[in-house]
């Protein structure tokens, strides 16, 4: 991508009622739009970013063997009746309407009661267990407050997964490869050796869940953790019993701010029961299915790992997530011969299947420079007359500020891997 193709414009400055540092710089450098509160826009260089961790995520759900679907975000009254978590005094966060034709109805917040009424068309018989699904959808929740950028939104992109099972067993295998699975994406997205499983209550959704929270100032959260045990805890279900289960005490316990980015919830066979999604076992009698569901808040992600890396210039993307992960950087483009040598560069590395964005633009050096270190690539590689001279470009790694002067073929080397 040129720069010069490219429609968005960074900004000095982030609207003015802004207050979460995600959403500043992510509004700075054209990542994201704000439309209202609690509401963004995915601009194209946002919109990749996002992709990015979806297929990360994707990749992670597809090892478990789970089914990709997309379901319908209006949700009928009824069913949700059924289970009772259609009156707002439960569940606080439902976006409702009247429809034109008669009746309410409510957008989705989350996608328990359609996905688990669907599979009654679908699960008959033990045999036809285990199975999961998932999706990535938007979810529509009424935050009484959104002041935490894309990391609580009004409107924000998920991965939702839901297991089937004829057995706890079946049921207790899936969640235990979920959570390990989960674990793996995270380290893939640069935060796994700041995640944890954590104990917590369940909400609206059950008694009981394991969130995963990740070690952020921004989060929300407040999170009890031994990083020698590996045990974390929510602020909100800790006490002496659950200390003890788990063999620490409170004073072994750092207190930190978290943010949640998964999260898994047991429902056992309750939600199959509210819904009717029975299954005949060997012996022909009818049970209601074991189910699960698995979360994963995909733009909340991307918040987080903005809050987590930047630094004073800017964004610093992890290089799994990162939209692109080459910057070229043209000085001198009012020299054909430098200009040309730059697009010589850009061409040869997208050829090599390298992501290259390219800043082609008549700006000056500091200008670039400043975006470049907004916007928050890997790696710059700045093409100049003084390289030209001596025949080398400068590389600069985002995240250290290391900086190496390579050869053309050196160059090539290290990002053709």
């Amino acid at each position: 991508m040129r720069q010069t193709h490219l429609f968005t414009k960074t900004h000095k400055e982030a609207p003015s009622d802004e207050q979460a540092k995600n959403a500043q710089l992510l509004i700075r450098a054209g990542y994201i739009h704000k439309e209202m509160a609690g509401a963004y826009q995915l601009l194209p260089l946002g919109l990749m970013v996002v992709q990015n961790i979806k297929q990360i995520v994707r990749d992670g759900m597809k090892d478990l063997g789970t089914n990709e679907l997309l379901a319908t975000n209006l949700q009928r009254k009824e069913l949700w009746e059924k289970t009772g978590r259609w009156d707002s005094a439960t569940v606080d966060t439902w976006f409702k309407s009247e429809l034109q034709a008669g009746g309410e109805i409510g957008f989705a917040w989350t996608h328990e009661e359609p996905i688990a009424n669907m599979m009654v068309n679908h699960i008959s018989s033990y045999k036809d267990l285990p199975v999961a699904v998932y999706q990535f959808q938007n979810k529509l929740r009424n935050e009484a407050r959104a002041k935490s950028g894309i990391m609580r939104g009004r409107e924000f992109i998920m991965k939702d997964a839901y297991s089937f099972a004829a057995t706890e067993e079946q049921h207790e295998d899936f969640y235990d490869r979920c959570k390990n699975a989960y674990l793996d994406i995270f380290e893939r997205l640069g935060v796994g050796s700041d995640t944890y499983v954590t104990f917590a209550a369940g909400g609206a959704f059950t008694q009981f869940s394991h969130e995963f929270q990740t070690v952020c100032e921004a989060g929300e959260d407040v999170t009890y953790i031994s990083k020698e045990k590996g045990v974390a805890i929510n602020e909100e279900v800790i006490d002496t019993a659950d200390l003890s289960a788990l063999g620490v005490t409170k004073d072994e316990l750092e207190v930190v701010r978290t943010a949640e980015v998964g999260n898994i919830f047991n429902f056992g066979r309750q939600k199959a029961e509210e819904v009717g999604l029975y299954f005949d076992d060997e012996a022909g009698n009818k049970i209601p299915v074991w189910m699960g569901s698995y979360g994963i808040g995909i733009t909340r992600m991307m918040g987080v790992l903005v809050e987590k890396f930047a630094d004073e210039k800017g964004i610093v993307w992890p290089t799994s997530v990162a939209p692109y992960q080459v910057h070229v950087v043209a000085l001198n483009t009012d020299d054909a011969e430098i200009r040309d040598w730059a697009d010589g560069l850009y061409e040869a590395l997208t050829k090599r299947n390298v992501a290259v964005l390219y800043d082609d633009r008549d700006a000056r050096p500091g200008e670039k420079f400043a975006d470049s270190d907004l916007l928050g690539m890997p790696y710059r590689v700045v093409v100049s007359k003084k390289g030209k001279e001596n025949g080398t470009f400068e590389v600069i790694e985002r995240a250290t500020g290391d900086v190496h002067h390579l050869s053309e073929e050196a160059l090539f080397s290290k990002f053709s891997q």
